[in-house]
């Protein structure tokens, strides 16, 4: 113990993950049953306490790669949660983070060794202390960057279709958007490369597979362009000083 600030209280800090995932058509997050007590075996979000010589985001990227085995994926801090009678084990002060990850990547073996599952977000159970409160926070979150930033495609498997692209969008911003102005509008980017290859899983014409480029879009980022979708009425439209202008 530190021989300054003796005199002011000692609280625990805690890191709590929101991990979201897309699969079969719906946006999904994972979540495990708590092995103990308080509020033992009960559904949870990934979490842990920050160790001495880790820093926030250390921590958070420690905690997601013993769930899920992947590392250097999309990480946001999203906010601190301090009430006084958050955790009934002891005051702690949980700062949350939410990632997004293809579950395709997803070493499932080692989720399932903690318990954890995957669970469509229109399905949730009740979650312990005020976990709903930041799966909240982090959709909101979710939905706000999702219109600037094409972290959307964080989401999805290396080559996708274009059905699967706008159910992805359509279940992050919970409304249901126009065919083919989303494709009009999401093709202008340049920002997807089509594939000569096709997904036959859903009808036996099938649906070419595409891919995102990210070279592309970085070039687009340091000349000072922003990729905007904005959702209005079932339509994507068009946002100020955004790539699709």
């Amino acid at each position: 113990m530190t021989r300054y600030y003796k005199e002011y209280d000692h609280h625990l800090v805690a890191l709590d993950c929101i991990i979201f995932g897309f699969d079969e058509g719906e946006l999904k997050l994972l979540l495990l049953k708590r092995k103990f007590e308080p509020a033992k075996g009960e559904w949870s979000l990934m979490g842990g306490f920050l160790g001495k010589s880790e820093s926030l985001d250390e921590a958070a990227c420690r905690i997601l790669n013993q769930l899920t085995g992947l590392s250097n994926i999309y990480m946001k801090q999203l906010s601190a949660f301090g009430d006084v009678d958050r955790d009934p084990g002891a005051r702690t002060i949980s700062v949350a983070y939410y990632a997004l990850i293809k579950i395709d990547e997803n070493d499932r073996l080692r989720a399932e060794a903690h318990g954890a599952e995957w669970i469509s977000i229109k399905r949730l159970p009740p979650l312990i202390f005020d976990h709903s409160l930041m799966v909240e926070k982090a959709l909101e979150a979710l939905r706000r960057r999702t219109s600037r930033e094409p972290i959307g495609f964080e989401l999805l498997p290396v080559k996708f279709t274009l059905p699967q692209l706008q159910s992805l969008y359509e279940c992050i911003c919970r409304e249901q958007l126009d065919k083919r102005n989303f494709r009009k509008q999401i093709l202008e980017t340049g920002l997807l490369v089509k594939l000569e290859e096709k997904d036959k899983e859903s009808s036996k014409k099938g649906a070419f597979l595409y891919k995102f480029d990210h070279k592309k879009y970085n070039s687009y980022v340091e000349k000072g362009f922003l990729f905007q979708l904005k959702v209005k009425s079932g339509h994507i439209i068009k946002g100020n000083n955004s790539i699709l202008d």
